[in-house]
C-alpha cells in the first residue's frame, strides 16, 4: 500500500462517454487500489435521479468502488451539484462512506478542508438559489416518489437549461469568490483547501491573515483524467490520457 491519498472530481460519467468510464475503471483497477484512501469530490455522474435508477453504468461504478475497498483502500464521497441524489443504497453497494458537503480531514498532519466547490461560487446568485431549493429534504422526498420516466424527463430539462445558462454567464461569475474561500478556510481553521466544480485545475498560493495557505482545484475528465496525488512529501496534480475512440 502506497503512502498516497488520491482525489478526483467532475468525471460526469454517463453512457454517452464510454471513454471516460473506461479511463475511470482503469484508474480504479491500477491506481486507486494501491492508495491509502480515495476521495471523490462530487459530480462523479453527469446526473443522478435516485438510487433506484436501473443503470448498468451505476452498477459498474459501484462494483469498482467495492473492489477497491475490499483491497484495502477506503472510498469517501462528497456530493456535487450533478449527483446530489446519490444516496445510502448506492453507498452501501459501493462500500463507500458519504461525507458532509464540507469536511476537514487530517492529510499527513495538515488539516485540510475538502468540498465539491460549488458553495464557493457565491457570485452566481441564480445557481445558489437553485442549489438551496434542490437540497430541501422534502422536495427530494417528493422527487424520489415520481415515476422513473418522469424523473428522467426532469433531469434532461435541467441539463439543457444548465447548458444554456453557462453560455450566457461570464466565467468570473462561475468561478469561486475569493472572499468566500477565505471565509470558509478561516471558519474551519485550515490553511489547505481541496475542491472541484470549476474545472480549472491549479494550485493557488494564498495569504490569509498573514499566513501562507493554498487552494487546490481538481480538473474535470472531459478531455483527460485529472488526479490529485498527496503524499507526506507534497502534492501533485496529474493528468491521465483517455482511451482513443
Amino acid at each position: 500500500m502506497n503512502q498516497t491519498t488520491l482525489f478526483i472530481a467532475d468525471l460526469h460519467l454517463s453512457p454517452g462517454r464510454p471513454d471516460i468510464t473506461a479511463a475511470f475503471l482503469r484508474f480504479m483497477q491500477e491506481e486507486a487500489n494501491q492508495a491509502e484512501a480515495l476521495y471523490v469530490l462530487g459530480d462523479l455522474f453527469e446526473f443522478s435521479i435516485g438510487d433506484d435508477e436501473p443503470s448498468a453504468l451505476n452498477d459498474e461504478v459501484a462494483a469498482a468502488f467495492k473492489a477497491c475497498g475490499e483491497q484495502g483502500t477506503p472510498v469517501y464521497f462528497i456530493h456535487g451539484n450533478r449527483d446530489f441524489m446519490v444516496g445510502r443504497r448506492f453507498a452501501r453497494l459501493a462500500g463507500m462512506t458519504l461525507l458532509p458537503e464540507h469536511k476537514v480531514i487530517d492529510l499527513y498532519g495538515e488539516p485540510t478542508l475538502i468540498m465539491h466547490g460549488d458553495t464557493l461560487c457565491t457570485d452566481d446568485a441564480g445557481y445558489q438559489r437553485y442549489r438551496r431549493i434542490t437540497r430541501w429534504r422534502w422536495l427530494q422526498w417528493l422527487f424520489l416518489r415520481l415515476p422513473l420516466s418522469r424523473r428522467m424527463g426532469i433531469a434532461d430539462g435541467i441539463r439543457s437549461k444548465s447548458a444554456q445558462s453557462k453560455e450566457v454567464k461570464v466565467m468570473q461569475v462561475m468561478d469561486v469568490n475569493q472572499g468566500e474561500v477565505e471565509r470558509q478556510m478561516q471558519r474551519y481553521k485550515v490553511r489547505s483547501l481541496i475542491h472541484g466544480h470549476t474545472h480549472r485545475p491549479a494550485i493557488h498560493q494564498l495569504d490569509i491573515n498573514g499566513q501562507s495557505a493554498r487552494r487546490i482545484v481538481l480538473g474535470d475528465w472531459y478531455t483527460q483524467g485529472s488526479v490529485l496525488a498527496v503524499t507526506p512529501q507534497g502534492v501533485e496534480l496529474q493528468s491521465r490520457a483517455l482511451p482513443a475512440n
